[in-house]
């Protein structure tokens, strides 16, 4: 089987109460909430990666102020032509704030949309298991960066 990696970095943006998010269109056209991030380019580094992906679906440009964790996610999963693949998803989550830029969607990216959901509402929003990991690490702040196995995704 093969073995598929993914690196990739996630903002947790928290301004007043409520947390931005990037809303994800999956290839069967589902739409959910996401941390604005993405993968990483090969030879750049994530604080980077970060950084040009909050601005790539949100608009904003934002400084990462925290290391809050790192989200590691194994499954197997089809892929093109039929065959499988190990998957494993490697998700670095930065504490950012926004300094600049103003909200917009992406266009002919994997987002189509980015808002500002309070933080009480969020439970309540199609979202991908990201957010809930993010907002953990950030409420959390485990000193290791690892949340245990029954919260992480």
């Amino acid at each position: 089987m093969r073995e598929d990696l993914r690196v990739a970095a996630y903002a947790v943006c928290v301004r007043d109460g409520q947390v931005l998010l990037a809303r994800w269109v999956a290839r069967d056209g589902t739409k959910r909430w996401t941390l604005p991030g993405g993968g990483m380019d090969h030879g750049e580094d994530p604080y980077d990666t970060v950084i040009r992906e909050a601005d790539e679906e949100t608009g904003y440009a934002v400084e990462p102020t925290a290391l809050l964790g790192v989200d590691s996610v194994t499954e197997d999963r089809s892929r093109r032509l039929g065959s499988r693949a190990a998957f494993h998803s490697l998700r670095l989550v930065y504490e950012a704030r926004v300094t600049g830029g103003s909200l917009r969607h992406e266009t002919n990216g994997s987002t189509d949309m980015a808002a500002w959901h309070p933080l009480e509402e969020v439970p309540d929003l199609e979202r991908v298991a990201l957010v809930d990991v993010g907002l953990t690490l950030w409420r959390e702040r485990p000193a290791n960066g690892h949340l245990t196995p029954s919260i992480a995704s």
